[in-house]
């Protein structure tokens, strides 16, 4: 009488032949051999007499596991992609990294965090974290070797423009000399810096803004004001620049009229701040040849026309504070006149130029879509 397979024997039919058992002639049901002869290994072992299977590495059982799927592996990919994306810019010193590799990573990361997690506030504030966190690595990197970067600088192109606009002398030079005292900063000096000072929180509080006031603008919104940031650390790679604080202090920016361009945030940041001072300012101060265009002013641009989007009294605020920034950046010596001009260029270039590149954006969303749901099936 032919028998079923024998249970977790994975061996031939079994037959009972005078109280023992034996291997049929019959079909095999090893894993090796479903369905086929029994192979020499099977039909030489009697029931119940197999050797036991030889011990696999957990490594090797996790990889060949039949509940490891597709998703899985997307899943893992991605999340492994943000994980170095994070990394490369902490390590790139230590490690020697190249790069390109830091800014492919860095690049990388954004799109991954989309596929590894759905759409939720917490995610939208986290790629904007990322996409900042990768900026600042573009912005420092070309300081990292800060003798090659002042070999490169370009300093007296932004003078000679800015000598064109200002009717003979640049408007940092004539705006210190007929308004500042060298001797002290003024309150409104004073008002200026700490206008500079808030501008590291005014873009992404923006974008932020936008997407509490107007959630289903917030993609558009973000997409354009970190556009204006990442192309704006292309120019910064391909043509540093030096500003006004810089090349009067090398001897290229003066006035018969007065010393030389002062520094004034740096002047008022030491008496604010005191013994924290020189802290802070290493944090912030990454790329110190790094003016054309002004990013400064051309992110608070592109934030004054996402708030106006949103309300007329956001915008009005939003507009208020880039004026006012444009003239800090200006009087204090941080950036030139054609610094600003060239920011201002920037925002506007993005903002009127982001609808032609939304359908190539927009179908570039709908294939990262497509992963994040496949990546979500458990």
């Amino acid at each position: 009488m032919l028998a079923a397979p024998a249970a977790g024997l994975g061996v031939v039919d079994v037959v009972s032949q005078g109280g023992r058992d034996s291997i049929s002639e019959g079909r095999c049901y090893a894993p090796c051999h479903v369905g086929r002869q029994p192979c020499r290994r099977c039909a030489g072992l009697a029931c119940g007499a197999r050797k036991p299977a030889r011990e696999r590495p957990f490594l090797y059982g996790f990889l060949y596991w039949r509940g490891l799927r597709a998703s899985r592996a997307i899943r893992a990919a991605a999340w492994a992609l943000v994980a170095a994306g994070v990394a490369a810019p902490v390590v790139r010193r230590r490690a020697k990294l190249p790069r390109a590799a830091v800014l492919g990573a860095s690049v990388l990361a954004v799109p991954a965090l989309t596929v590894a997690t759905p759409r939720t506030r917490v995610r939208d504030l986290a790629l904007l974290g990322l996409n900042m966190w990768g900026y600042l690595a573009a912005y420092e990197m070309p300081n990292d070797d800060p003798e090659a970067l002042a070999r490169r600088v370009r300093i007296d192109y932004p003078i000679a423009i800015d000598r064109v606009l200002g009717l003979g002398v640049p408007p940092t030079v004539r705006l210190q000399t007929d308004f500042s005292d060298p001797a002290h900063i003024n309150r409104f000096e004073k008002l200026l810096v700490f206008c500079h000072w808030v501008w590291f929180a005014v873009p992404h509080g923006s974008v932020v803004y936008v997407l509490w006031r107007a959630p289903e603008r917030f993609p558009a919104a973000a997409a354009r004001m970190y556009a204006v940031f990442d192309l704006g650390a292309v120019f910064y790679w391909a043509i540093p620049t030096a500003p006004p604080w810089y090349a009067a202090r090398h001897g290229r920016l003066q006035d018969a009229r007065m010393r030389a361009v002062r520094r004034m945030m740096i002047e008022y940041g030491e008496q604010f701040w005191g013994d924290r001072w020189t802290d802070l300012y290493d944090v912030l101060g990454g790329n110190p040849l790094a003016a054309m265009p002004s990013l400064h002013f051309a992110t608070s641009l592109m934030g004054a026309h996402l708030l106006g989007e949103v309300g007329p009294v956001a915008g009005a605020a939003g507009w208020t504070y880039a004026l006012l920034l444009g003239l800090a950046l200006v009087y204090l010596g941080e950036h030139y006149a054609a610094d600003l001009l060239a920011g201002a260029l920037l925002a506007e270039t993005v903002r009127t130029q982001s609808r032609r590149a939304l359908p190539g954006v927009r179908a570039l969303i709908g294939r990262l879509e497509a992963l994040q749901r496949r990546a979500a099936v458990a």
